[in-house]
């Protein structure tokens, strides 16, 4: 009952910061929303109980959340504006290996790189990501690794592992 009841309120509080609005009705509709919602979800969403409890990883996941949404996307987005006008690029596929073994885990490396401007996620086969990359820097798995995802893997540690 404790999974059921924080995947609820973890949705509740999304819905309420979705959509700006905590009136009595707004909470109310989002508590209805969450529980229906999350309640069949949780199963699914948790395999884990001890780990939903743990504090430190809702720590990490604010910070990466912040550090991800302001630093790395900023100097991202400044890349590929500066690449634009002076069309410096160097485009290709890179095959870089994904330590993480969680689903979870391996889904926010996934999601983080494809939402960083200049790299995209093309597949994932038997623990390797396959990326579209504006500028290839390196070949070599372990190095484009370095530049594209071993931040992101280091914080899905943290979080799921």
């Amino acid at each position: 009952m404790v999974r059921e009841m924080l995947v609820t309120l973890w949705l509740l509080i999304l819905y309420i910061v979705y959509t700006g609005s905590y009136t009595p009705y707004d909470v109310a509709t989002g508590l209805i929303v969450s529980a229906a919602v999350g309640i069949p979800a949780s199963r699914i969403l948790v395999s884990d109980e001890g780990k939903l409890l743990d504090a430190r990883r809702y720590i990490h996941l604010f910070y990466y959340a912040l550090k991800y949404m302001t630093i790395i996307e900023f100097k991202a987005h400044m890349d590929v504006v500066k690449r634009v006008f002076n069309m410096r690029i160097n485009p290709g596929i890179v095959k870089i290996p994904v330590y993480a073994k969680s689903r979870y885990g391996r889904l926010l490396i996934a999601v983080s790189i494809t939402n960083t401007p200049g790299t995209v996620v093309v597949d994932e086969r038997d623990g390797w990501f396959y990326i579209n990359w504006i500028d290839v820097t390196s070949v070599k798995p372990e190095e484009a690794r370095q530049a594209i995802s071993a931040e992101f893997e280091d914080y899905a540690f943290k979080i799921f592992e």
